[in-house]
Protein backbone atom coordinates (compact mmCIF):
# COMPACT_ATOMS: atom_id res chain seq x y z
CA UNK A 1 0.00 0.00 0.00
CA UNK A 2 1.19 3.50 -0.78
CA UNK A 3 0.73 7.03 0.82
CA UNK A 4 0.98 10.57 -0.82
CA UNK A 5 3.51 12.78 1.17
CA UNK A 6 4.71 16.56 0.87
CA UNK A 7 8.37 17.18 0.76
CA UNK A 8 9.55 20.67 -0.19
CA UNK A 9 6.36 21.50 -2.10
CA UNK A 10 6.81 18.18 -3.90
CA UNK A 11 4.27 15.13 -4.12
CA UNK A 12 6.07 11.79 -3.39
CA UNK A 13 3.86 8.29 -3.47
CA UNK A 14 5.87 6.00 -1.23
CA UNK A 15 5.33 2.21 0.15
CA UNK A 16 3.71 3.49 3.70
CA UNK A 17 5.98 1.05 5.97
CA UNK A 18 8.99 4.11 4.61
CA UNK A 19 10.27 6.26 7.35
CA UNK A 20 10.51 9.68 6.00
CA UNK A 21 14.06 9.49 5.33
CA UNK A 22 14.28 6.73 2.86
CA UNK A 23 11.35 8.27 1.04
CA UNK A 24 13.01 11.24 0.89
CA UNK A 25 16.58 9.18 -0.14
CA UNK A 26 14.69 7.19 -2.44
CA UNK A 27 13.17 9.94 -4.58
CA UNK A 28 16.50 11.59 -4.64
CA UNK A 29 15.54 14.24 -1.99
CA UNK A 30 18.79 14.59 -0.21
CA UNK A 31 18.96 14.38 3.82
CA UNK A 32 22.31 14.88 6.10
CA UNK A 33 22.75 11.21 7.71
CA UNK A 34 25.48 8.78 8.67
CA UNK A 35 24.02 5.79 10.80
CA UNK A 36 21.47 5.30 8.35
CA UNK A 37 21.28 1.77 6.55
CA UNK A 38 18.38 0.27 4.32
CA UNK A 39 15.86 -1.98 5.67
CA UNK A 40 17.10 -1.29 9.19
CA UNK A 41 14.41 -2.18 11.71
CA UNK A 42 14.44 0.08 14.57
CA UNK A 43 16.92 3.01 13.33
CA UNK A 44 19.43 4.56 16.39
CA UNK A 45 18.83 8.01 15.52
CA UNK A 46 22.74 8.43 16.39
CA UNK A 47 24.13 10.75 14.56
CA UNK A 48 21.34 13.48 15.11
CA UNK A 49 21.85 14.51 11.74
CA UNK A 50 18.59 13.82 9.89
CA UNK A 51 16.30 16.21 11.12
CA UNK A 52 13.18 17.56 9.39
CA UNK A 53 10.67 19.87 10.08
CA UNK A 54 6.87 17.87 9.65
CA UNK A 55 4.01 19.81 9.88
CA UNK A 56 1.69 19.17 13.33
CA UNK A 57 4.96 18.34 15.38
CA UNK A 58 6.28 21.07 17.04
CA UNK A 59 9.86 20.44 16.78
CA UNK A 60 12.45 19.46 14.15
CA UNK A 61 12.37 15.83 14.35
CA UNK A 62 14.63 13.02 13.18
CA UNK A 63 13.27 11.87 9.62
CA UNK A 64 14.98 8.06 10.37
CA UNK A 65 12.28 7.46 13.10
CA UNK A 66 9.08 8.72 11.67
CA UNK A 67 6.82 7.15 9.65
CA UNK A 68 5.39 8.37 6.39
CA UNK A 69 1.29 8.81 6.41
CA UNK A 70 -1.03 10.24 3.87
CA UNK A 71 -1.14 13.62 3.78
CA UNK A 72 1.97 14.33 6.12
CA UNK A 73 4.21 17.51 5.02
CA UNK A 74 7.66 17.80 5.32
CA UNK A 75 10.08 20.66 5.42
CA UNK A 76 14.02 19.46 4.68
CA UNK A 77 15.66 22.66 4.20
CA UNK A 78 14.40 25.46 7.01
CA UNK A 79 16.88 27.63 9.01
CA UNK A 80 16.36 25.45 12.08
CA UNK A 81 16.75 21.97 10.37
CA UNK A 82 20.06 23.19 9.27
CA UNK A 83 21.07 25.01 12.33
CA UNK A 84 20.31 21.43 13.89
CA UNK A 85 22.71 20.02 11.67
CA UNK A 86 25.13 22.11 11.34
CA UNK A 87 25.28 21.82 15.37
CA UNK A 88 25.80 18.01 14.96
CA UNK A 89 27.86 18.46 12.51
CA UNK A 90 30.61 20.94 14.38
CA UNK A 91 30.21 18.73 17.36
CA UNK A 92 31.52 15.73 15.38
CA UNK A 93 34.29 17.30 14.11
CA UNK A 94 35.18 18.45 17.10
CA UNK A 95 36.21 14.82 18.07
CA UNK A 96 37.03 14.08 14.80
CA UNK A 97 40.90 13.93 13.99
CA UNK A 98 41.10 16.19 10.56
CA UNK A 99 43.74 14.59 9.01
CA UNK A 100 42.13 14.39 5.10
CA UNK A 101 45.82 14.32 3.33
CA UNK A 102 46.58 10.89 4.98
CA UNK A 103 43.33 8.92 5.23
CA UNK A 104 42.33 6.33 2.96
CA UNK A 105 38.78 7.92 2.97
CA UNK A 106 39.82 11.10 1.65
CA UNK A 107 37.73 12.61 -0.98
CA UNK A 108 35.16 9.89 -0.82
CA UNK A 109 34.69 10.31 3.30
CA UNK A 110 30.92 11.15 4.34
CA UNK A 111 32.31 14.05 6.52
CA UNK A 112 34.22 15.55 3.85
CA UNK A 113 30.82 15.75 2.01
CA UNK A 114 28.41 16.84 4.58
CA UNK A 115 30.52 19.45 5.60
CA UNK A 116 30.15 20.42 1.58
CA UNK A 117 26.45 19.89 1.96
CA UNK A 118 25.90 21.78 4.66
CA UNK A 119 28.20 24.61 3.99
CA UNK A 120 30.81 24.45 6.76
CA UNK A 121 34.41 23.80 7.19
CA UNK A 122 36.20 20.85 8.81
CA UNK A 123 38.10 22.60 10.95
CA UNK A 124 35.77 24.37 13.62
CA UNK A 125 36.86 27.84 14.92
CA UNK A 126 34.25 28.31 18.03
CA UNK A 127 34.78 24.41 19.88
CA UNK A 128 37.78 23.41 21.47
CA UNK A 129 39.38 19.87 19.64
CA UNK A 130 38.70 17.03 21.87
CA UNK A 131 40.59 13.44 20.80
CA UNK A 132 41.50 10.18 22.67
CA UNK A 133 45.03 9.26 23.90
CA UNK A 134 45.14 6.25 21.47
CA UNK A 135 44.92 6.91 18.04
CA UNK A 136 45.48 4.27 16.81
CA UNK A 137 44.30 0.24 17.63
CA UNK A 138 46.30 -2.10 15.50
CA UNK A 139 45.96 -5.37 17.85
CA UNK A 140 42.98 -7.23 15.87
CA UNK A 141 45.05 -10.28 13.41
CA UNK A 142 42.69 -7.93 10.54
CA UNK A 143 42.17 -4.93 11.19
CA UNK A 144 43.35 -1.32 12.38
CA UNK A 145 41.10 0.68 14.07
CA UNK A 146 41.22 4.65 13.97
CA UNK A 147 39.37 5.52 17.52
CA UNK A 148 39.84 9.93 16.70
CA UNK A 149 38.20 9.02 13.13
CA UNK A 150 35.26 6.97 14.55
CA UNK A 151 31.54 8.58 14.17
CA UNK A 152 30.63 6.14 15.96
CA UNK A 153 27.32 5.35 13.45
CA UNK A 154 27.47 1.88 14.17
CA UNK A 155 27.55 0.83 10.75
CA UNK A 156 30.10 -1.75 11.41
CA UNK A 157 28.56 -3.21 14.05
CA UNK A 158 25.44 -3.82 12.20
CA UNK A 159 26.95 -5.01 8.88
CA UNK A 160 29.05 -7.73 11.29
CA UNK A 161 25.29 -8.93 12.65
CA UNK A 162 24.02 -9.48 9.44
CA UNK A 163 27.13 -10.85 7.98
CA UNK A 164 27.55 -13.73 10.67
CA UNK A 165 24.38 -13.56 13.15
CA UNK A 166 26.86 -12.83 16.08
CA UNK A 167 28.74 -9.51 15.59
CA UNK A 168 31.99 -9.70 16.60
CA UNK A 169 32.24 -5.81 17.33
CA UNK A 170 30.71 -3.96 19.78
CA UNK A 171 31.05 -0.48 21.86
CA UNK A 172 32.57 -0.18 25.02
CA UNK A 173 32.76 2.88 27.44
CA UNK A 174 30.59 5.74 27.52
CA UNK A 175 30.30 9.15 26.31
CA UNK A 176 33.20 10.84 25.30
CA UNK A 177 35.26 7.54 25.98
CA UNK A 178 32.96 5.05 23.72
CA UNK A 179 35.41 3.44 21.34
CA UNK A 180 35.01 -0.24 19.60
CA UNK A 181 35.98 -3.34 20.61
CA UNK A 182 36.63 -6.52 18.96
CA UNK A 183 35.38 -9.81 20.79
CA UNK A 184 36.74 -13.32 20.38
CA UNK A 185 35.72 -15.19 16.89
CA UNK A 186 33.08 -18.16 18.15
CA UNK A 187 33.46 -21.33 15.88
CA UNK A 188 30.25 -20.61 14.69
CA UNK A 189 30.85 -17.30 13.40
CA UNK A 190 31.54 -18.12 9.84
CA UNK A 191 34.31 -16.73 7.57
CA UNK A 192 37.34 -15.86 9.78
CA UNK A 193 37.38 -12.20 9.27
CA UNK A 194 41.03 -12.28 7.13
CA UNK A 195 38.33 -13.03 4.39
CA UNK A 196 35.46 -10.83 5.04
CA UNK A 197 35.89 -6.68 4.43
CA UNK A 198 32.07 -5.78 5.30
CA UNK A 199 33.32 -3.51 8.31
CA UNK A 200 35.61 -1.71 6.24
CA UNK A 201 33.69 -1.65 3.74
CA UNK A 202 30.78 0.59 5.47
CA UNK A 203 33.04 2.10 7.86
CA UNK A 204 31.89 6.19 6.28
CA UNK A 205 35.01 7.65 7.47
CA UNK A 206 37.82 5.28 7.13
CA UNK A 207 38.06 4.00 10.56
CA UNK A 208 38.20 0.85 10.39
CA UNK A 209 41.18 -0.82 7.34
CA UNK A 210 41.82 -3.95 6.62
CA UNK A 211 45.88 -4.76 7.54
CA UNK A 212 46.10 -6.43 3.98
CA UNK A 213 44.89 -3.26 2.54
CA UNK A 214 48.22 -1.28 4.33
CA UNK A 215 50.47 -4.06 3.53
CA UNK A 216 49.92 -4.03 -0.07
Amino acid sequence: MTVRILVDDRELTVKEDRSVLQACLGNGIYIPNLCSMEDLPHPPASCRLCFVEVAGITNPITACTIRVSDGMVVKTDTPPVRRLQRSGLRLLLSVHDIDCKNCPANKKCALQHLARFLKIGLKSRDLEIFLKEVNVVDSHPCLIYYPNRCVLCAKCIRECRMSRQHPLISFVGRGFNTSLTFAGEPQSAGPACGTCRACADVCPVGALILKSAVDT
